[in-house]
């Protein structure tokens, strides 16, 4: 299989050229994410339907051209299951590429499976059974090997000649936007980045805290984040999640104290130690009204299981008829998110000033009757 690698910027602003008007082109990144908040990318794949490239990010500096192509409406961008690829992009390009076609998400609706592999998409598709033996290699290494180019290479050439068939069949059923819709949606949540003062919201047993331990987690928890955003190190390479509800819980107000709860490595305790403490003391004395209120639990609302079986059973009904499956139309997840938003002043969607899954988009269109008896 023919392919270029594109390591100047002149190379890639010729094939971006070269790639304008074209109905649609396929995309995929090559990322290693594994001490890092950010992914770093190592390759970006396009197919343009005339030749494939293979970009190197560590060279290319002049992004612009590719931008401009991303971002052009009249361009469908095919992935698959683009959510870390959004995160790539936007890190790499600082932009989000629409109009996007998942070829996970469309499998979905002409139901061939639930979140299907590339794998399994290519071999039910195509016939053509996929080598993933490189996908967990490192991209990030000079020279990159002759077999990693040949499998990101494959990648692209591959999702291009899937596209044709899934949209002709999802074009048929009148689903095509919902597939938009729902990329449209997922860049929307990216942007909606969780503020820091809120990130507590999101360690799993918070709900045990009352307001005054709670002010510790949210300090510990901002800080946590800040700290991984600022020294690119993921979150639980600052200090663990179950740590910082230990602390929180404590409230250790020296080092001797906080070193005998026995929840930070040596080397943890040394970097941070002090950090802790000190934020420790500073959120004990935080004044009454300042204080987050404690965290409400949707299994602690009576009419709660009632209510979100109810709703399940009205979405079941809706997914029979539409031939797709009940947790594609409305998740457990995503019902849950949707009664929070109703219910609950301090959840991540008011936050974050975005709504529920399944009060935008196609979803919306489906459930309004059904979500307007709880509204």
């Amino acid at each position: 299989m023919e392919f270029q690698i594109i390591s100047e910027n002149g190379e890639l602003a010729t094939y971006c050229q070269q790639s304008k008007g074209v109905e649609f082109i396929s995309l995929d990144t090559e990322f290693v994410r594994t001490k890092t908040w950010y992914p770093q990318c190592g390759l970006i794949q396009i197919n343009n339907g005339k030749q494939i490239v293979l970009v190197d990010p560590l060279t290319v500096s002049d992004w612009s051209p590719l931008v401009e192509i991303l971002i052009d409406p009249d361009v469908v961008k095919v992935l698959h299951s683009p959510s870390e690829d959004f995160e790539v992009f936007y890190r790499l390009l600082g932009v989000y590429p629409a109009p996007i076609f998942d070829t996970q998400f469309a499998a979905c609706l002409v139901g061939l499976g639930n979140t299907l592999g590339y794998a399994k998409l290519i071999q039910d598709l195509l016939g053509v059974e996929v080598d993933k033996g490189e996908s967990r290699t490192d991209w990030l290494r000079r020279p990159l090997s002759a077999t990693q180019l040949q499998y990101a290479a494959y990648d692209v050439l591959y999702l291009h000649q899937v596209y044709p068939i899934l949209k002709e069949k999802i074009v048929a059923i009148e689903r095509f936007d919902w597939v938009l819709q729902e990329m449209e949606s997922l860049a929307n949540r990216k942007r909606a980045n969780l503020q820091p003062q809120h990130r507590y919201l999101l360690v799993k047993n918070n709900w045990q805290l009352q307001p005054r331990c709670l002010a510790v987690l949210q300090d510990l928890a901002a800080w946590r984040y800040q700290t991984a955003v600022e020294q690119d190190l993921a979150a639980n390479f600052v200090i663990k999640e179950t740590a910082m509800l230990e602390i929180a819980k404590r409230v250790p107000k020296s080092l001797s104290k906080l070193a005998a709860l026995n929840v930070l490595s040596g080397k943890e305790l040394r970097i941070h130690g002090e950090r802790i403490i000190e934020i420790v003391l500073q959120s004990s004395q935080r004044d009454e009204e300042d204080l987050p209120p404690k965290v409400r639990r949707l299994m602690d609302i009576k009419a709660y299981k009632k209510i979100s079986q109810s709703i399940r059973n009205e979405c079941l009904t809706i997914a029979e008829e539409l031939n797709i499956a009940p947790e594609v139309l409305a998740s457990k997840k995503q019902i849950n998110q949707f009664l929070k938003y109703l219910w609950f002043d301090t959840e991540e969607c008011k936050l974050q000033g975005v709504k529920p899954d399944l009060c935008c988009g196609w979803r919306y269109e489906l459930l309004a009757d059904v979500l307007s008896e709880y509204q």
